[in-house]
C-alpha cells in the first residue's frame, strides 16, 4: 500500500452513508496521533466557556480525578469510532455519555458548542500540523458523523455542514469566552495532567509547550501570560516538522484506537481492563451500567430537519 492509497479508497465512499467508516479510517489509520491531540484541545477549549468550566470545576472530576476522567472520556468517544453507532458497544457508550450529561442542567447551546469543537478542531489542527489536510469529501463525512452522534445525544438544531459547525463555534466563542475562577482551576489541572505523562524534569517544558499552542482568545479567557515568540516558534515548528516526517513514512496497516494510547493509565494491560458500562461518572446512582437514560431513537434523517 502506498501513502495516498487509503485516501483514494475514502474518496470512493459516500460521505453520508459511509460517514462512520470514513471517520474510522481517518481517526484510526490516517491521523490517530493528530486526532488524539486535536480532540484534547477541543475539549480543553470548552473550559473557556464559563458555564462549562464552572460546572466541571463543581463536579471536581477534572481537578481531583483528572486522569480517570480523561481516560473515560477518550474511551467512551472512541468506542463509537471503533464499533459504530448501532453496535452493542457503541450504544452502551452513548448511553453512558447521556446518563452523565443529563444529570446536570446543561444548555442545548453548550452541548451544541462542544459538538462543534469535535468537528472543527481536528481540521484546524491538521491544517497546521498534519501530514496532509482533510479533503472536502472527508469534511462532509466528519460533519455527518458528528451530526449522527449529536442526534443520538438528543442535541437540537445541529449544524448541517462543516461551514455551519465552524461558524457556530467561532460566534459562540466570541460571545461566551470569559474568565471564571473554577474554569481556570480545571485548565491548570488539565495542563498538569498532560505534563505528568512525561518524565518529571520535562514537566515545565511540556506545560510551556502546551501554553504555546493556545490561541490568544484562550490565553485571555484563562488569564495566562502570553508565551514568548521563541516558545511558540519552537513548539509549532516541531509539530510541523513531525507532520512532514509522517508524510514520508509508509501508511499504517493496522488501526490505532484510544484504548491503545499510552496516555490511558487508569486501566492497566492491553487493551485495558474495563467495562464500557462502568466508564465515566454515576452522579445519580451507582456503577454497573444501570440505565436511567436510554439511547434516543434516531430516525432516518429527512431533508430540512435537524
Amino acid at each position: 500500500m502506498r501513502r495516498y492509497d487509503r485516501l483514494r479508497h475514502i474518496l470512493q465512499l459516500d460521505p453520508e452513508e459511509d460517514s462512520h467508516e470514513i471517520y474510522r479510517l481517518i481517526a484510526a489509520y490516517e491521523f490517530p496521533w493528530d486526532f488524539t491531540r486535536a480532540l484534547e484541545l477541543a475539549l480543553y477549549r470548552t473550559y473557556a466557556v464559563p458555564s462549562i468550566g464552572r460546572l466541571l470545576a463543581r463536579t471536581a472530576e477534572l481537578t481531583d480525578r483528572s486522569q480517570k476522567r480523561y481516560d473515560d472520556t477518550a474511551l467512551l468517544l472512541d468506542t463509537v469510532v471503533e464499533h459504530g453507532f448501532e453496535s452493542a458497544q457503541g450504544r452502551t457508550a452513548i448511553r453512558r455519555i447521556n446518563q452523565m450529561h443529563r444529570a446536570y442542567d446543561i444548555t442545548d447551546d453548550d452541548m451544541r458548542y462542544v459538538l462543534c469543537t469535535f468537528v472543527v478542531m481536528p481540521k484546524r489542527w491538521l491544517d497546521a500540523y498534519g501530514w496532509r489536510r482533510l479533503t472536502h469529501h472527508e469534511l462532509r463525512a466528519v460533519s455527518h458523523y458528528y451530526r449522527l452522534l449529536g442526534r443520538h445525544m438528543g442535541i437540537k438544531e445541529i449544524p448541517r455542514s462543516y461551514e455551519e459547525f465552524e461558524d457556530f463555534l467561532d460566534s459562540y466563542e466570541e460571545s461566551h469566552f470569559g474568565w471564571d475562577e473554577g474554569a481556570r482551576k480545571v485548565s491548570d489541572a488539565t495542563l498538569d495532567l498532560m505534563a505528568s505523562w512525561y518524565p518529571r524534569p520535562l514537566a515545565p517544558v511540556v506545560r510551556g509547550a502546551s501554553l504555546a499552542l493556545l490561541d490568544d482568545s484562550l490565553l485571555r479567557a484563562f488569564r495566562y501570560d502570553e508565551p514568548g515568540a521563541l516558545a511558540r516558534r519552537l513548539t509549532r515548528g516541531a509539530l510541523r516538522l513531525r507532520g512532514r516526517g509522517v508524510r514520508l513514512m509508509p501508511p499504517r496497516r493496522r488501526p490505532h484506537y484510544a484504548r491503545q494510547n499510552p496516555e490511558i493509565k487508569s486501566y492497566p494491560g492491553y487493551p485495558g481492563d474495563y467495562r464500557i458500562a462502568d466508564l465515566g461518572t454515576f452522579p445519580a446512582g451507582g456503577a454497573g451500567g444501570v440505565s436511567a437514560c436510554p439511547v434516543p431513537h434516531v430516525p432516518k434523517e429527512e431533508p430540512g430537519c435537524s
